[in-house]
């Protein structure tokens, strides 16, 4: 984010005054402070900092639950300190929004095998299956770290799913 200001004329309408100094026709921003304020000054109006919108912070699926949370309590910065270590994170979320990161996937390897990979077939079940039977675009065959390990497939290799399989 930049730290440089615009700064801008408005009056008590809410309108922005632009180049010509006429009022609701568009704005007109410049980094020049002491100017806007002179504008202000002689044509009316006052003169307002324009800020740039902060970024959005990236949270996991149960980070954003929390932040979700803390708007319905009635202390949302106490909710979120008593269910997180991260509170500044979070308190940034709950302030400047956010998004949810994608949560990596990966193709499990069957070991000492050739061309084989894991498949779900179940919340609670996956077998081993070849590459020509089991295609490894299909979800089936995608793993997320939380699957790997309900799975008991840590120590299998695994091959990253990049964005353009998924």
């Amino acid at each position: 984010m930049s730290e440089e200001k615009l700064y801008a004329v408005k009056n008590d309408e809410g309108q922005w005054a632009d180049s010509y100094y006429t009022f609701g026709h568009g704005a007109w921003a410049s980094p020049d402070k002491a100017r806007r304020e002179e504008d202000a000054k002689h044509h009316g109006g006052h003169v307002v900092a324009l800020v740039e919108e902060p970024e959005k912070v990236v949270l996991t699926k149960e980070q954003a639950k929390i932040v979700d949370d803390a708007h319905s309590d009635e202390m949302p910065a106490g909710y979120i300190f008593s269910k997180s270590n991260d509170e500044e994170l979070l308190m940034n979320a709950y302030v400047n929004g956010y998004t949810v990161a994608k949560e990596k996937k990966y193709n499990v390897k069957v070991p000492h095998a050739v061309n084989s990979y894991f498949k779900k077939i179940d919340a609670n079940y996956c077998i081993a299956g070849d590459t020509f039977r089991v295609d490894l675009d299909e979800n089936v065959a995608q793993f997320t770290e939380a699957e790997i390990e309900q799975f008991g497939l840590q120590d299998c290799e695994k091959e990253e799913v990049t964005d353009d399989e998924q």
